[in-house]
């Protein structure tokens, strides 16, 4: 079956808006005004929070790009919840770049935890509206429950992040880059490639 055109235009502009949130990640990186490599390594929360907002992107991108292989047309829910899924997504540079500036404060490592919170959170809306209604046969019980346990067990760990960070900003971030490595393959456990 070929997918609609509607469809194809949806993956289109999504893959669109991911390009542009890596190049703006990109562009918000300055050199250090001091030519020497230390002064580059004073630079380490800058390099710290676009490496994790990169593998972010990446990740959240091939989810979403795996999520959207099982959709048939492209329906106004799937397009409206595929929006709120990329403006989630679209509020990460900012957050790296306070988060950057801050140099790793409290309040915006809380801010950036909450943006992971909302983009999970709109993938799981995603997953509700693509993998749910299909059959057993295409995606087994078993594989739903891993996806919505997944989801959801990450949801509670980014939203424990923010609250963490405002305390121990380092340990919030590292509940993020935790979170991250279970979506690392968009498949879920138990599911066949």
């Amino acid at each position: 079956m070929l997918p609609s055109a509607g469809l194809e235009r949806l993956n289109a502009f999504s893959d669109g808006v991911f390009a542009v949130l890596i190049t703006v990640l990109v562009l918000e990186l300055r050199p250090p005004e001091i030519p020497t490599f230390m002064a580059l390594l004073g630079l380490w929360p800058t390099w710290l929070s676009y490496g994790v907002s990169y593998l972010f992107i990446a990740i959240v991108w091939t989810n979403h790009h795996h999520l959207l292989r099982h959709a048939k047309e492209a329906t106004a829910r799937l397009t409206w919840y595929n929006f709120a899924h990329l403006f989630s997504v679209s509020l990460l540079p900012l957050a790296t770049a306070w988060m950057a500036v801050s140099e790793l404060s409290p309040q915006p490592v809380a801010f950036y935890a909450g943006v992971f919170f909302l983009v999970n959170l709109t993938y799981i809306f995603l997953i509700r509206e693509l993998i749910e209604p299909m059959p057993v046969e295409a995606i087994p019980l078993n594989v739903r429950k891993a996806m919505r346990i997944r989801s959801i067990a990450t949801l509670c760990l980014f939203g424990l992040a923010a609250l963490v960070a405002l305390k121990y900003p380092i340990f919030g971030l590292a509940i993020c880059c935790c979170c991250l490595a279970v979506y690392l393959r968009p498949e879920a456990p138990g599911a066949r490639n």
